[in-house]
This record gives structure tokens, C-alpha cells and sequence, in this order.
């Protein structure tokens, strides 16, 4: 392995954005600490970075070029690493590129030096239910008692700065396991790398403000196998599998087999059990045994902000499905907790809304309509998404009341029994937003915190 405290020791390195979510923090910190010579530059201002600054200026060898970028921090430096989400044909980049800078991600270049370590890689992209299969991958291969990693897409989380776990023991026993959405691939394109053992749940939908097509989309997502190698494994949902065979990779894909109807999962809906079959799919690559496999997808319990129980409250059932940022995840959290004899939920309320992604809605407003007693729109000025469902939930002749405030949504959804004549204690308020945080919120993660601590202050 080459030693990565000499790849960055000396460098000029630029960090195109710093955010507030701590990944550009602990990128920052650790690039210092390995003695790069460090340049932080990010569109937002000195005050709106205030935390994040502050957790950084202990090192001396970091400098702060805030609220806009300059085309020489990108031009002079010897590496210049992008976050996610910075538009493909963002100047700056286009610029380090032309004076021959090399550009990469932070995510890839831990996968490029965990592979150098002995280290597997995992990875998991799609739409919907990445986070989910990710951790419950995870979750087996800790019950296991196998020597595992988690990083990529991951709250708070620098993938980067977990280098030095992999130099302690004995590297070759590792395995990594990555969340990896459509940016964080771009950068296993650019080091023309995908993972050992690669998962891609689906495609719908997404970022439609961010890529110009679906193909463009899935081009970016496509990176996860498009470099794998014979003695690979790939493993796709049903919904993809088409369009992935269709590029003809070099490792066939794989659609798992549906887990044993008597295996008893704590997660909800049958797009988890469809997750837990990737996940199970995954974990037989890795060599566990049906025996581990059981075992550990039943004793898995719902990931943060994805179909959580929260609490029951005056015998409402409160879930947080509050990392569902499209229609598609909304309308399976709908499917998952709609009046039925599985679920066992006789009336139904619904939080929705957020900002604008550009997603087709006709869908949704359709379940909704079909399996929502009661529906209530998050409201705000930059909420240009919540203003188009409102427009086609009138035109589906659907009534819903709308809030200004999170907390406003709350109390109308757990307010008496606001006439659903559901019966008590088989009521649930659902949480599932189907668009973007920005605009009301700093990001989904703060959505999902308020909303939690609203409801536990109910």
C-alpha cells in the first residue's frame, strides 16, 4: 500500500466545499494532519460556515477562501478534491482539469488506498433504499464478528479520515462497506474503479435539477460496476436489472432470491424485504452462511429518518420516514404502513412536502389519494415543490391542510382525532416528505432532527 501520509504530505491540496454536515471537516482535518498544505473553499459565507471554521482552526496549514471560489486556488494547487453535488461542468473544475490537476473525490480515493491495504470493497447505490441494504450489510458482517468499515454517504461521517483503522491489525481481514450515491461514483469513475462486491437497488427519478437526463443519471450510478473484474460479484434489484444488462458489463448481474417467508424482519414493507434479499445476496459473496444471514437481517432494526418508529402518542403511531426525498420512497412508506390486515393501521396521516427536484408527482398523488385519511403540506416560500402538489392534489379532488412550520404540521397531524374515525391505538402520522429539505431546514439531516425532537416534546 502506498502510504497515504506521503501521497498528501506536502501537497497543495484545494477542498472544494467544506458544508456543515462535518464529512468537510473531517476531510480538512485529516488532510491537515497529514501535512498537506490545505486550501478550503466553499460558495458559503464566513458566518454561514462559522461552526465549521471554528472546528478547524487549530491547524495552521488550513486556509479559508469562503463565500465564493478563486479560479487560482484550483489552478496552482497539485490535488483538488470535490465534494458532492458540484455540477459536472462547474468552472473551476474545468479549469484545474485544462492546467493538468488532478481531480478526484474524497470517498474514491479511500477506496483507492483501502483496495491498496488488502481491504474489499463494498458499495451500494440507487434511488431508494441504499442506506438501508448498506447497514444492514454492515449490522451482519459486525454479528459475524468480521473486521468491517462503514463509510461513503454517511452522516457526519469522513470516509477519508478513516485510513489510519485500516493500518492497524491486519489489513487483509477488512472489509468496506460504502453508501455511494451519484456523486460520490463520479469519483470511482474518474479513478476508473468500482467495488468488489457492488449492490445497485434501483432507478428512478432523482436530481432531475442536477442531471439533464436519466442517462446522465444513470451513467454516474453506472460507475459501480463498470469497472469490476472477473471473480466480481454484482448484484441488482428487478426494476434495474434490464437497463444494467443492457451495458453488457463484464461481471453478470445478479437478481437475488426473495428471503424465506418465515424470516421475521423488524424494518416494514415489502421493499424491505426486497432490500434485505440484495443485502442477503451481498453477505452469501462475502461468505457468510444462511445460518449468519438470518440472524442478522432479523435482529436489524430500521435505520434513522427511514420508516422509524418514533413513539405512540394519545395511541397515534409516529413514524419517521424522513430521509424519503422523492415520491418513490413516499409512496412506498405509504404502501408499507396503508390500512390493511398486515400492517395492522386503520387510518393514516401524512406530512408532506419540501422543495422543488423536478419529479413527476401523478404517481403520488395517487396513493396518497388512495391511502391517506388526512394530508398535511409543509409551506414555505422556497418551497416550490409543496406549491406544485397542492396544485395536483386539488386536481385529484384530494383535501389537505397546510402548515407553516414543522411543528404546526405536527400538532394538525396528532390533533384529536381530526375526524378520521381511525381506532385508537391502530392510528399512525407518517413523516415522509417526498422532496428536498432546503429552503425550511439546513438539510435532511436537521429536517430529521427537528422532527424528532418535536415529537418526543409532544
Amino acid at each position: 500500500m502506498q502510504d497515504y501520509r506521503e501521497y498528501f504530505k506536502g501537497k497543495k491540496v484545494t477542498l472544494m466545499g467544506l458544508g456543515l454536515l462535518g464529512r468537510g471537516i473531517g476531510d480538512a482535518a485529516f488532510l491537515a494532519e497529514c501535512g498537506a498544505l490545505v486550501t478550503v473553499t466553499d460558495k458559503k459565507s464566513d458566518a454561514e460556515l462559522a461552526a465549521s471554521v471554528e472546528a478547524l482552526k487549530k491547524y495552521p496549514n488550513i486556509i479559508f477562501h469562503l463565500g465564493g471560489h478563486r479560479t487560482e486556488d484550483f489552478t496552482s494547487a497539485d490535488l483538488v478534491i470535490k465534494a458532492a453535488g458540484v455540477p459536472l461542468d462547474a468552472p473551476e473544475i474545468a479549469a484545474a482539469k485544462q492546467k493538468g490537476v488532478q481531480v478526484a473525490m474524497s470517498t474514491a480515493l479511500f477506496a483507492k488506498f483501502a483496495r491498496e491495504a488488502g481491504a474489499k470493497i463494498v458499495g451500494v447505490t440507487g434511488t431508494r433504499g441504499k442506506s438501508t441494504v448498506t447497514i444492514m450489510i454492515y449490522h451482519n458482517l459486525k454479528q459475524a464478528g468480521k473486521s468491517v468499515l462503514l463509510g461513503g454517504n454517511v452522516r457526519g461521517t469522513s470516509t477519508l479520515a478513516l485510513l489510519p483503522e485500516l493500518s492497524e491489525g491486519n489489513p487483509r481481514t477488512k472489509i468496506v462497506v460504502l453508501e455511494l450515491d451519484s456523486w460520490q461514483l463520479q469519483g470511482f469513475g474518474d479513478l476508473e474503479m468500482s467495488p468488489d462486491v457492488a449492490v445497485f437497488t434501483n432507478l428512478m427519478p432523482d436530481h432531475q435539477n442536477y442531471y439533464i437526463s436519466m442517462d446522465e443519471y444513470f451513467a454516474d450510478k453506472a460507475n459501480i460496476f463498470k469497472f469490476q473484474k472477473e471473480g466480481d460479484s454484482l448484484f441488482v434489484g428487478q426494476q434495474v436489472l434490464e437497463r444494467v444488462s443492457a451495458t453488457r458489463p463484464s461481471v453478470a448481474p445478479q437478481v437475488p432470491s426473495a428471503i424465506p417467508a418465515d424470516w421475521k424482519l423488524n424494518v416494514i414493507g415489502e421493499h424491505n424485504r426486497e432490500n434485505a434479499s440484495l443485502a442477503a445476496g451481498a453477505l452469501r459473496a462475502l461468505g457468510l452462511s444462511e445460518e449468519e444471514i438470518r440472524s442478522g437481517l432479523e435482529s436489524f432494526q430500521p435505520v434513522e429518518g427511514r420508516l422509524q418508529f418514533v413513539r405512540e402518542l394519545n395511541g397515534i403511531k409516529i413514524y419517521n420516514d424522513n430521509n424519503a426525498t422523492t415520491p418513490e420512497a413516499t409512496i412506498a412508506a405509504l404502501r408499507a404502513l396503508s390500512p390493511n390486515l398486515k400492517s395492522k393501521i386503520s387510518k393514516l396521516v401524512l406530512i408532506v412536502g419540501g422543495s422543488e427536484k423536478g419529479s413527476d408527482l401523478k404517481e403520488l398523488v395517487g396513493e396518497i389519494k388512495k391511502r391517506a385519511s388526512l394530508v398535511v403540506v409543509l409551506t414555505h416560500a422556497n418551497y416550490k415543490g409543496s406549491e406544485r402538489l397542492m396544485g395536483e392534489l386539488k386536481a385529484a379532488g384530494v383535501a389537505f391542510e397546510e402548515a407553516e412550520t414543522l411543528r404546526d404540521a405536527i400538532e394538525k397531524g396528532t390533533k384529536g382525532n381530526n375526524g378520521r374515525n381511525g381506532e385508537k391505538g391502530k392510528e399512525a402520522l407518517l413523516f415522509s416528505p417526498g422532496f428536498a429539505s432546503f429552503g425550511m431546514f439546513k438539510n435532511e439531516y436537521d429536517r430529521n432532527d427537528q422532527f424528532v425532537r418535536l415529537v418526543n416534546e409532544l
